[in-house]
């Protein structure tokens, strides 16, 4: 079995990040950059881990005029890395597959965070459901040759119907059965999620946290098999 789990950096420094990864060793070979990590350490970092032979998912959800977000892609996908976040609008996801060119890199429209229920919606000024919401980016993210989507677990089938087979679909928001929810409000476990259509997992602090989070990694990876 294709190995489907993405370990999230959410760590304060490269250090804290390398010795999570040494611990890991070869239970995993994906990992999350988000902001706070790439605040620290930045592409340095990032490029030690393609260095290391491991795929790289870099979450930091641009989101700016067409020409900057364009730029910002170009330079990504000089590093290596093998998966970029970008926000679900029309004219970002454009000026992002126009950075992508002919390279690597595979580019994922961010629908709705995973932390946002209806009443975050409302306060935002939307008039939809989150599921309408999603929708909508998810057929735009399509249109614009954008190659997945980052959505909740609980949205996973409606994309993939949405999508179609060969999108690339990864889901944060997933955590085993016995593990706490955290911050997310639309979580599912491991197995609900693959079974829903989605291709990776993102996984933070049930791995991040636990005492031996390469015997951590190895039960869900059980849980899956």
């Amino acid at each position: 079995m294709r190995n489907p789990i993405i370990v999230a950096l959410d760590v304060e420094s490269a250090d804290e990040a390398r010795n999570l990864v040494d611990r890991l060793g070869d239970s995993v070979s994906i990992y999350k950059v988000g902001m706070e990590l790439y605040a620290a350490a930045g592409m340095a970092f990032v490029q030690e881990l393609i260095n290391r032979r491991l795929d790289v998912f870099l979450d930091l959800k641009f989101y700016d005029i067409g020409e900057t977000v364009k730029r910002a892609v170009v330079q990504v996908a000089r590093s290596g890395v093998r998966f970029l976040t970008v926000h679900g609008s029309g004219a970002v996801m454009k000026a992002a597959v126009e950075g992508r060119g002919s390279s690597n890199l595979q580019l994922l429209a961010v629908t709705v965070l995973t932390s946002y229920d209806e009443q975050d919606l409302a306060d935002l000024g939307y008039k939809c459901s989150v599921a309408d919401l999603v929708a909508l980016r998810v057929r735009k993210a399509m249109e614009a040759g954008i190659d997945g989507i980052v959505c909740s677990p609980l949205e996973a089938a409606t994309v993939r119907q949405l999508a179609g087979p060969r999108a690339v679909l990864i889901t944060p928001g997933v955590r085993s059965a016995h593990a706490a929810k955290g911050d997310q409000k639309r979580v599912a476990t491991p197995r609900e999620a693959l079974d829903a259509g989605a291709n990776y997992i993102v996984v933070g602090r049930q791995i991040t946290r636990s005492p031996d989070p390469r015997s951590e990694a190895l039960r869900i990876l059980d849980e899956l098999a």
